[in-house]
Formats: C-alpha cells, structure tokens, sequence
C-alpha cells in the first residue's frame, strides 16, 4: 500500500496536490521571511479542499517543525534577555486565547483583529518618523496579544515581529521569533494532541506529505532575507501584516 493509499477521503487529484502544494510553499516562504502568517496564506486556498477545523492542526504540525528549523542553524542568535520578557506574556495571552475562543464569537474576534492589524500596518507605511527602539515595557502588551491572537487566529507572530525588529538586529530578531514561534507552537500541539486531533491518521501521513512542500517555501523565504537590507525587510514585514489584515476583513465579509 502507498502512503497516498493511507489519506482515505483526502485522496486528491493530482491538480488538486498541485494546488495544495503551491499553498504551502507560498505560505512558508512567508514564514521564511517574517516568521508567521502561514494561516493567513494557506487556509484560503486550503478550505477548497478540506474543512477549517483540519487545516489548522495540519499548518501547526508543519509550523512546528519549520519553527525549530529555523531556530536550529540560528540558535547563537537568539535574544535570551527578550525571550525571557516575551515568554511569559505569551503563555497568559495563549490561555486567554482559549478562553476567549471558548466564550466570545470567533467572528466578531476575527474582524476585530483585522481591523486593528491593518491600521497598525496602514499608520507604519504612512509615518516615516518613528522611535527606532520600543521600551522593554511593550513585551507586556504585545506578547500576552501576540499569545491571544496566536491562540485564537494562528496569527499573532506580527507583534512578536514588531517588537523584536525595533529592538534588535535582523539576525537576532529572526532568530528570538522563531524561539517564540517554537514555544507556541509546542502549547497549541499539546492542545490538539489532548483534544484527539491527531489521532485520525491521514491528517499526520498528509502533513509528511506536504513536508517538501514546506520545506521549498522556507528555503526559498530564507534566500529572499540574505539579499534584503534590515529597512526592506521591515517594510515588507508591515506589507505582510497588511495583506493579512485584509484577508481576515474578507474572510469576515464572506462569512
């Protein structure tokens, strides 16, 4: 028996692996590039195919091991003083993310953050002054919201992004997210894993099927970070969160 054999209903066409693996190689060359977003770029190509409540545990268990492929080669790196602020925030906006996401409509949460996403990213692009370092006191704010959007939406990586890139170097403040990115994708595993999600075999043999797939796009997002200046790639980071603002209006628009 092949291992395509062992996807059952998710046996797809080949236009349709096609398709899926384009997805996934877009959505980690954006990961590979500012570090998150992966939900953002996959999860409307990927509810062509497959329900919602499938797609985000098959982009954590891929975010899982492209985050600790990042972190790896760039380890030596890694801002411990920011990751010891930023951690537990995190964890306390990753349990009020659950808790909300248990309570509160997930749509009006939904439109919410895209509504706050693309002002800060619409303000970031039209100011061209602003303070080339935020105080160590924003690791309160923008990691326990980073944890609470990651928990909710799988999207809370941009304000990691902010405040690490206005803090550190390009280098370091790539290599601290993946740290961060690494650590939750470890929390919301775990959820999964205690809810059963992953005990439905073909959701595990097609993330090992689409790990090429992933693999490409980091590979691709990393060679696209060499050739930028620490300026370019923060633009391109705020155009990232923009572009992701955007699609989740949309996605609340077309509910």
């Amino acid at each position: 028996m092949d291992l395509f054999s062992w996807l059952g209903e998710w046996a797809f066409a080949p236009t349709q692996w096609l398709v899926i693996g384009l997805a996934i190689t877009l959505a980690y060359i954006v990961f590979g590039i500012a570090g998150f977003g992966t939900a953002l770029v996959a999860a409307p190509i990927l509810l062509l195919y497959m329900p919602l409540a499938k797609i985000i545990p098959l982009l954590v268990l891929l975010d899982f091991v492209a985050a600790f492929g990042n972190l790896l080669p760039s380890r030596r790196d890694v801002a411990r003083p920011e990751l010891l602020r930023l951690l537990p925030c995190m964890a306390v906006g990753c349990t009020l993310g659950v808790i909300f996401l248990l309570n509160l409509k997930s749509d009006l949460l939904l439109l919410l953050m895209g509504l706050f996403i693309s002002a800060y990213a619409i303000y970031s692009l039209w100011i061209k002054t602003r303070p080339t370092q935020l105080s160590a006191l924003w690791a309160l704010p923008m990691g326990t919201v980073g944890g609470m959007f990651g928990a909710l939406f799988g999207s809370g990586g941009f304000l990691y992004a902010i405040y690490l890139n206005s803090r550190l170097s390009k280098e370091a403040a790539r290599a601290t997210q993946s740290a961060l990115i690494s650590c939750s994708t470890v929390v919301r595993l775990s959820l999964f894993i205690v809810a059963g999600v992953y005990a439905e075999l073909p959701l595990l043999v097609l993330a090992l099927c689409l790990l090429p797939a992933m693999a490409l796009g980091l590979w691709v997002g990393r060679r696209l970070t060499m050739k930028m200046s620490r300026e370019a790639f923060v633009r391109l980071v705020t155009w990232l969160v923009l572009a992701s603002g955007l699609a989740l209006i949309g996605r609340y628009m077309n509910a």
